[in-house]
């Protein structure tokens, strides 16, 4: 029961925030700027919005393909199928909790692939540590090109010395986590240390593979995707169609950092994509607008490809 709760609130507190900071920011506007904002909206150019989406489903397949050289490795073939409709359970099921996508994938080969979950949650691991690399990338890149615009965000928006603390609080507990891993005899531990060498072998998957070159060239795919589909949407609007292609950058690791860490950027989103590009001159009311057809585009394709593959998914194995 308790874990029942747990698990509601960790869907509904999220919702209940992102909700909440919506209805703030929209009340805080006064009626000439909303006025504005609808002017945004009725004029924007969808075209962009579409090529946007298909570039959405490219980086789907992508994905969907370069999962099956870390799978091979470790002995699963389940086909491209099955991977595209796991993930795009996967990105469905992050909008209620931020990446709790990655266990439904993997639970999806359990379930209709029998493959291990902890291998197969072991791959999934190992895709995200080279993707932490690649954004990692973008946000080195965005904060030497555009330092001195971002120095005063940065300082307003993140708590450094919280940061620093819960750093040193997070290193003392994985010190302690490895002296219980590596001596307890507990009945528990052992079999947390059988998991986890599952776990380990699909982790390590990446670093075997024959196939590391094909691997990074459709991780390349993924990120370019990515960033295109964010930079197409800049034309929709006349108001954001000459920023730079700094203040794209930063806009586009600001998002990119706003969905990994939320529910799908929900109400958050289009806030902080707005207060990016007003460090950039563009008017509050255009930077809001820009920023909810951004992310109103993501999550039609999200819940759409997401209600599609839960559908799919039964249909598709039992034909096999």
């Amino acid at each position: 029961m308790k874990g029942k709760i747990s698990t509601y609130l960790g869907v509904i507190i999220p919702i209940l925030l992102g909700a909440g900071l919506t209805f703030y920011t929209y009340n805080s506007f006064t009626e000439d700027q909303r006025a504005e904002m609808k002017r945004y909206f009725v004029s924007a150019n969808y075209n962009y919005v579409i090529i946007s989406l298909f570039l959405a489903v490219f980086s789907y397949a992508a994905r969907a393909y370069r999962w099956k050289y870390t799978l091979a490795q470790i002995g699963s073939y389940p086909g491209f199928t099955i991977n595209f409709l796991a993930v795009s359970v996967g990105y469905f099921v992050n909008l209620s909790i931020p990446r709790s996508g990655e266990f439904s994938r993997a639970l999806i080969l359990k379930k209709y692939k029998e493959v291990p979950f902890d291998k197969a949650f072991g791959t999934i691991i190992a895709e995200r540590i080279v993707d932490f690399f690649i954004l990692l990338f973008f946000i080195l890149l965005a904060v030497s090109i555009e330092f001195s615009t971002l120095k005063t965000f940065l300082l307003q928006y993140i708590p450094v010395q919280k940061l620093i603390l819960l750093a040193f609080i997070g290193l003392a507990g994985f010190i302690g986590f490895l002296l219980v891993y590596n001596y307890s005899k507990w009945k528990f531990i052992l079999l947390v240390k059988s998991k986890i060498e599952g776990l380990k072998e699909g982790v390590l998957s990446i670093f075997n593979m024959p196939n590391k070159w094909r691997f990074l060239t459709y991780t390349l795919l993924i990120w370019l995707s990515y960033f295109l589909m964010f930079y197409l949407m800049i034309f929709s609007l006349k108001a954001t169609s000459s920023i730079s292609m700094g203040t794209v950058l930063v806009a586009f690791v600001i998002g990119g950092l706003t969905m990994t860490f939320t529910n799908g950027g929900f109400g958050f989103f289009p806030v902080l994509i707005a207060e990016i590009l007003f460090l950039y001159d563009i008017p509050i009311e255009a930077g809001n607008a820009f920023g909810w057809i951004v992310w109103i585009s993501q999550l039609l394709i999200t819940v759409l490809l997401g209600i599609f593959a839960f559908l799919a998914l039964p249909i598709v194995t039992r034909k096999k």
